[in-house]
């Protein structure tokens, strides 16, 4: 198996499994940016710390997918196949324009923003191996209400990638808590397929990557699906308040930063309001549960102080708050993705190898610049019980 090159020092493997009732690994939407996760995962595994529940959204239901799907010891090598697989060099436009930049000798930002550009627009054009491919006739020109009229691409390649590289009976066996987040089109709802309550198809996945008008909406059971991250980019929060709660360590894996300076221009203006949207806004729902799992510990000091037959006795609307008392921890471990000077609006779609090699090392070595942090693997010692952990 071959690993990006600029891969050097492996992560220290940790001795003994961190004190928390599970791991979970969380991992948002963004399309081309998705190698950063694989990354992450590289450095996780090798760490030995292998998640008990993984969640996604979009370009994150498939690297989940890939994880959940496989053995450990092939989970690295099947994210590996895939983003092989999808940023294989076209003979096409992208290959025309890579020798000649290479031939003239072009270097730097503003060239390598050429050159990422050139990639992008060869993806829209002629799709990503494996993973879509550009309808024979525009949607324009198709008739209404047909397969063909509601979206730019056919997404048979990635259903045909994700059974090939995926083994779905391992996904709903159990052994690993699996979820991926889609929006119903017809109600507007967002939904999860949990490996709890769904039986996972290929469909369940591409569902949350379906994103509109580029990729058709998936059909499940009768209901059309949207991405998921049309509602919320991030299963952050779907996670955080399952039942019942367990002492977690959660890895939030992001391909969008809500941080970032004022744009100077109006293609600096398009960028930072797709990082805002799309970011969405996982340090204030992280901010959120801490205030929340504040009130839940208050509450639990304060029925200790309550007879336990007063307790018994209780009225329904009493009982119901002391099922919220909560005395579980939580450690949060925030990954975020730092897009280069070169890359634009574009980077979500800019499947070309040497991008993706870039992404998946800024992944590993984000994850191990967090992992060499003790704390980060140990029971936190705060008032609410929850740390939140951010090496920017």
């Amino acid at each position: 198996m071959d690993l990006p090159n600029s891969l050097g020092h492996k992560t220290r493997r940790i001795k003994e499994r961190p004190p928390f009732e599970r791991i979970a690994l969380l991992l948002q939407g963004g399309g081309a940016l998705g190698s950063y996760q694989a990354g992450v995962y590289q450095a996780l595994a090798e760490a030995g710390l292998h998640p008990d529940w993984v969640a996604g959204i979009s370009i994150g239901a498939i690297n989940s997918a890939l994880i959940a799907g496989n053995p450990p010891e092939r989970r690295v090598e099947a994210l590996r196949c895939f983003w092989d697989t999808v940023t294989a060099p076209a003979h096409g436009i992208s290959t025309l324009f890579s020798a000649m930049y290479a031939a003239m000798g072009l270097q730097g930002d503003f060239a390598r923003g050429l050159l990422n550009q050139t990639h992008a627009f060869a993806t829209l054009m002629e799709g990503a191996a494996g993973f879509f491919t550009p309808r024979p006739v525009p949607p324009f020109f198709s008739s209404a209400g047909s397969k063909d009229a509601e979206s730019f691409y056919d997404v048979a390649p990635l259903k045909a990638t994700l059974e090939r590289l995926v083994d779905f009976d391992r996904i709903n066996s159990g052994a690993m808590r699996f979820s991926v987040g889609a929006v119903n089109v017809r109600t507007g709802n967002f939904e999860y397929f949990d490996t709890t309550s769904h039986n996972i198809r290929p469909e369940h996945v591409m569902a949350s990557g379906s994103l509109p008008p580029g990729f058709p909406a998936a059909r499940i059971d009768g209901e059309c699906y949207w991405d998921g991250g049309l509602v919320s980019n991030t299963p952050l929060q779907w996670v955080l308040d399952s039942s019942p709660r367990q002492d977690t360590l959660a890895f939030q894996v992001d391909l969008w930063s809500a941080r970032g300076e004022f744009p100077r221009d109006l293609l600096g203006i398009e960028l930072r309001q797709k990082d805002i949207r799309f970011s969405s806004r996982t340090r204030a729902a992280t901010d959120n549960f801490k205030s929340q799992q504040r009130l839940r510990r208050a509450l639990g000091h304060l029925v200790e102080l309550v007879p336990k037959d007063a307790l018994l006795r209780a009225d329904p609307e009493i009982k119901r708050l002391v099922d919220q008392a909560d005395e579980k921890v939580y450690n949060i471990a925030q990954l975020v993705y730092r897009a280069k000077n070169y890359e634009s609006t574009s980077k979500d779609y800019e499947f070309s190898r040497l991008t993706m090699e870039e992404h998946w090392t800024s992944g590993y070595t984000d994850a191990l610049r967090t992992l060499r942090h003790p704390e980060v693997l140990q029971r936190p010692d705060t008032a609410d019980g929850v740390a939140i952990f951010d090496f920017d």
